[in-house]
């Protein structure tokens, strides 16, 4: 009987080998037609997304809000963040912060509430069945927050905390270190909040921030799961249909002037650590520019596709010089994109490290990539596309957040087709004219005594000091 059996695995196996080396088979890209939502604007300007998913008892609600961080006051840095913080902590619609938090905890919900930079955000997750009663307390704390004065005093205690820990890691020093020499200090895209700023917000500052800058005519709800459409939009009118409009603030966020994007510049922070902690690159494009599709290409082989990029290969593969390494093209609509390198890598390998990254800049400027390197590129990028769409949630996502930029629903399609267009000529181009090694703006972060000896090739070398209160 174990004869039979292993002469089946092998004839199998011979089989199987028919089909020809899976290292050389190609696939016809994957062709999908996601759900459409249906939107419904409410009368006050609120828009909603609505998708049904009956798989699971469960609803989800999203909301994003037209307000941000770059609405601080340059003396009161940190505002918007405590403000969502206390919305979600501090009581509203009626009810105490320990009712709220009671009554989800009774019907198993759970709600978040948050303000970053370009945007506030808020999410309610409930079970269908209770989705009436989790919607009314949502709306209550969106609307009217009552900022308990003790949760505002915690959130004020909570947040001096977290700056107190700035200083402790050194990969999160040398990414805000790099912003803030890309955009400026006093750049809505870097600026940090201090101790001073953040005792200077007081509860009246959160009431007088919600009030200017969250309205209905701002916000773009999602919402997914197990429920009835009409019974839906029924229940978002009841919560949301009396709330006026207001003056919603642009999202307005200034360039940097052409004359600082050409400096390069070169800084460090000593810290006692075992490696040193890297970046270097330049601002860059934002996602409408028509380079945006080749340039983001272009920096998939050089470092954005891990083990078989050029820098992977490069820097650590061939020469051992650092474990974690790569580049990463980071853009948006609002405020300039971000290209840069990262690396962590031993004090003595600092310098060669840096070497090896200008050297596969020129690179990419100076030669077109190969026909399989962008062939792997495309084929990651057009496979990859599916998981924008990977659930209804994701799905009223994904719209929401074009719609938030002003985008067109089928943008990414069109960022798809585009990459099928692709050449290698374009690839090219977008490096010549977007990478450029002569403007590199590098940060590290190690050993004071020694880093600025490896960093001097590169430029006039200054420590950055930092704050002993973060």
């Amino acid at each position: 009987m174990v004869v039979i059996l292993l002469a089946s695995v092998v004839v199998g196996y011979s089989a199987d080998l028919t089909l020809g080396d899976p290292r050389t088979m190609t696939f016809k890209p994957v062709e999908f037609s996601p759900p459409d939502p249906e939107r419904v604007v409410l009368d006050n300007g609120m828009v909603v997304y609505l998708l049904e998913d009956h798989e699971l008892p469960l609803v989800t609600i999203t909301a994003t809000m037209r307000t941000g961080s770059w609405l601080d006051p340059t003396d009161k840095i940190g505002l918007a963040a405590m403000t969502g913080a206390v919305m979600r902590t501090g009581g509203g619609g009626g009810l105490s912060s320990e009712q709220v938090d009671t009554e989800l905890e009774q019907f198993a919900a759970d709600v978040s509430i948050g303000i970053g930079r370009q945007s506030g955000s808020a999410s309610l997750d409930v079970l269908s069945k209770d989705v009436n009663r989790g919607l009314e307390i949502f709306a209550g704390l969106i609307r009217t927050p009552a900022f308990d004065p003790a949760r505002v005093e915690l959130a004020r205690l909570q947040a001096l905390e977290a700056i107190r820990r700035r200083q402790d890691n050194p990969g999160s020093i040398v990414g805000r270190e790099f912003s803030k020499m890309l955009y400026g200090t006093d750049h809505p895209s870097a600026r940090e909040s201090s101790p001073d700023s953040v005792k200077r917000i007081t509860r009246d500052d959160l009431v007088t921030f919600h009030r200017d800058t969250i309205h209905p005519n701002g916000m773009i709800l999602g919402v997914t799961g197990d429920f009835n459409k009409a019974e839906m939009v029924a229940s978002l009118r009841k919560v949301f249909g009396d709330w006026k409009k207001g003056m919603v603030p642009e999202l307005r966020i200034p360039d940097v002037p052409a004359a600082e994007l050409s400096k390069p510049v070169v800084r460090f922070v000593g810290k006692d650590t075992s490696q040193t902690h890297l970046r270097v690159g330049h601002l860059s494009i934002k996602e409408n520019d028509p380079d945006y599709v080749a340039l983001a290409i272009a920096n998939d082989i050089l470092g954005g596709s891990s083990f078989r990029s050029r820098l992977f290969n490069d820097v650590r593969t061939k020469r051992g010089l650092a474990y974690s390494v790569g580049s990463r093209l980071n853009t948006g609509m609002h405020d300039q994109g971000v290209w840069l390198m990262r690396a962590e890598t031993k004090m003595i390998s600092t310098q060669e490290v840096i070497e090896r990254f200008v050297a596969n800049i020129e690179r990419m400027r100076a030669e077109p990539v190969t026909d399989a390197e962008l062939a792997e590129a495309k084929e990651a990028y057009v496979n990859s596309f599916v998981f924008s769409f990977s659930s209804p949630s994701a799905i009223v996502s994904r719209l929401v957040e074009l719609e938030y930029d002003g985008l067109p629903k089928d943008f990414l399609q069109q960022l798809r087709a585009k990459v099928m267009r692709l050449t290698k000529e374009d690839v090219l181009a977008a490096a010549k004219k977007h990478l450029h090694p002569d403007q590199l703006k590098i940060v590290a972060v190690g050993s004071g005594e020694a880093l600025p000896k490896a960093l001097a090739t590169f430029g006039d070398v200054k420590e950055i000091k930092l704050s002993p209160e973060g």
